[in-house]
């Protein structure tokens, strides 16, 4: 018996149990292409970041938020290429998770399962109180007032009771006064939210070849709305808005971080459908790594367009950017048009995040550390039903009374976390077996020199920080800690860059993952290790012990 936390299982393992599992519970349907995955990966992308973050990145970061966009695409393409690696040598289901299991070992590959339900899960909580939001819009613009307790949460509506006190402004139309009382308990929640959540879970469960038609039908009216605002907002263009390009400066950038890396989260969505594939190995790596190109170019296109459109300094607290545009230069039909189109762009995000979470969790229960319900394949639509459902439930619940600004940040450290372990299991993984096909390899940069002199370029124009953070040691907030460590990290990885020739891509996508973790607010560090620790107590609870390679 193999009782080590760190027991691994190999390549070859993982393939000869997936064919196992697919015969004796039945295939999943294999029917996707490279334009299916594109099609799923731009559906994922493409959706709340553009239509509502976009706008408060560019209030901190003026016209320069682009550049924000394109380093955290760098990034992402750093990562998107360790996927590709990874997809083209472990063609199943799993993502992240099933990486880990052969990296890191078992209780690392326990951890990144358990994080990505904040990524997948959770995060779809977050986009269906956003979908809640614009159809309530839209509901309001032909005349439908539904009542105000029906289409919020407990918090928001408290906030705005508050500020309207103090402002002097009516209180009874608002949720907090006009809501029913069940006992002493006022019942506000987010109706709308709840009922997508349950509407998009049966597209999921009935079949792949259903959610592949839909996914493909709202990225394409997606990307034509979007056409459209750049189109029609050319004209609209006044180039002294990009004037300063800076306003503040660079740090007023990176203030959008969790914003617009939020707007990137879900191309790795597509790792999770390998089973599913019709030649994961050659398309996988193509339809992560186009439909993150095509998702940068628009972001930055948009973000040019709507900057040029409207001062940044009018974006502060505008929760629809693009709508937003066109009420100002006149066009409100337009901006009518684009949120409706926002609620189809959430409603494709929410259904590629709940296709991927059940086939995570399928994974991990094939493994042992889930029960065995969570990987049965139903026999009539060919998708994980038991996973579908709960997957299901632990969003919708959430999402009828959670503030979404509470899990906003979490999911991004969630998904950098997956992100930085998929980059440094590239590092660590075995000799390839000359048996097993391959469509894709990693380009091998050899970043022996190359990482130590980004190091010290790095620290270079870093040493005022540096220096301050180690004088004032003691006294510094806690995100000057995560700094440090960071130092301490990158340093680490310059030297052993040195000593071992490790490959120069999945470096540099350990480190900028890293760094774009620690500017996010401290706060949601601590709900993150919480997190964290709950999971570890079901894994030795439940997985550890019923683990089928123990």
């Amino acid at each position: 018996m193999n009782n080590s936390l760190f027991r691994k299982k190999s390549l070859e393992q993982i393939l000869k149990n997936a064919e196992a599992e697919s015969h004796a519970n039945g295939g999943m349907a294999k029917i996707l292409g490279v334009r299916d995955l594109v099609s799923m990966g731009i559906a994922a992308v493409i959706g709340a970041g553009i239509f509502s973050t976009i706008g408060a990145a560019a209030y901190d970061g003026g016209p320069g938020v682009i550049f924000l966009f394109i380093i955290t695409a760098i990034t992402c393409g750093f990562t998107a290429l360790c996927y590709a690696e990874f997809a083209s040598r472990v063609p199943v289901s799993g993502s992240a998770y099933t990486y880990s299991y052969v990296t890191f070992g078992e209780v690392v590959a326990w951890i990144i399962g358990w994080a990505l339900i904040l990524e997948y899960a959770i995060g779809n909580i977050v986009v269906a109180i956003s979908w809640s939001s614009y159809f309530d819009n839209i509901l309001q613009g032909v005349g439908i007032i539904l009542p105000r307790w029906m289409v919020t949460d407990t918090t928001t509506a408290f906030k705005l009771y508050e500020a309207a006190q103090a402002a002097g402004k009516p209180l009874e139309s608002l949720a907090w006064t006009a809501a029913p009382m069940l006992g002493d308990t006022r019942l506000i929640f987010n109706l709308p939210a709840f009922i997508i959540v349950i509407l998009v879970t049966i597209l999921a469960y009935i079949g792949i070849q259903e959610s592949k038609k839909s996914a493909n039908a709202m990225v394409g009216l997606k990307l034509i709305v979007l056409l459209v605002v750049v189109v029609v907002g050319v004209f609209f263009i006044n180039t002294d808005n990009w004037t300063p390009f800076f306003p503040n400066e660079f740090s007023g950038v990176l203030k959008g971080v969790s914003a617009v890396f939020f707007a990137y989260i879900g191309f790795d969505a597509i790792s999770t459908t390998a089973e599913e594939c019709a030649n994961p190995q050659r398309d996988l790596p193509k339809g992560m790594i186009y439909s993150l190109i095509i998702c940068t170019i628009i972001y930055i296109v948009i973000a040019l367009v709507i900057t040029g459109m409207v001062n940044y300094s009018e974006f502060q607290g505008v929760a629809d950017p693009l709508a937003y545009v066109f009420d100002k230069i006149g066009q409100p039909k337009v901006g009518y048009f684009i949120s409706i189109s926002a609620v189809v762009a959430a409603t494709s995000v929410l259904l590629v995040f709940q296709i991927g979470q059940p086939r995570i969790w399928m994974s991990m229960s094939r493994d042992g550390l889930l029960p065995k319900a969570f990987s049965k394949i139903h026999p009539k639509y060919s998708t994980p039903s038991f996973a579908t459902i709960m997957t299901g439930v632990l969003v919708a619940i959430p999402a009828l009374f959670m503030d979404a600004s509470l899990v906003t940040d979490l999911t991004s450290i969630g998904t950098l976390f997956a992100f930085v372990l998929v980059c440094g299991g590239v590092l660590v993984l075995p000799r390839e077996n000359n048996t097993v096909k391959k469509s894709f390899s990693l380009p091998y940069i050899n970043g022996q020199f190359i990482v130590p002199v980004l190091w010290i370029v790095f620290a270079f124009f870093s040493r005022e920080r540096i220096s301050g953070a180690f004088s004032h040691f003691g006294n510094e907030q806690h995100q000057e800690y995560l700094f440090l460590i960071f130092v301490f990290l990158s340093f680490g990885f310059s030297v052993f860059s040195f000593l071992r020739k490790w490959s120069l891509i999945p470096v540099l996508g350990v480190l900028c993952c890293s760094y774009l973790m620690i500017e996010i607010p401290i706060n949601s560090w601590f709900v993150f290790f919480a997190w964290m620790a709950a999971g570890l107590l079901i894994y030795f609870g439940y997985g550890y012990r019923r683990s089928k390679i123990a």
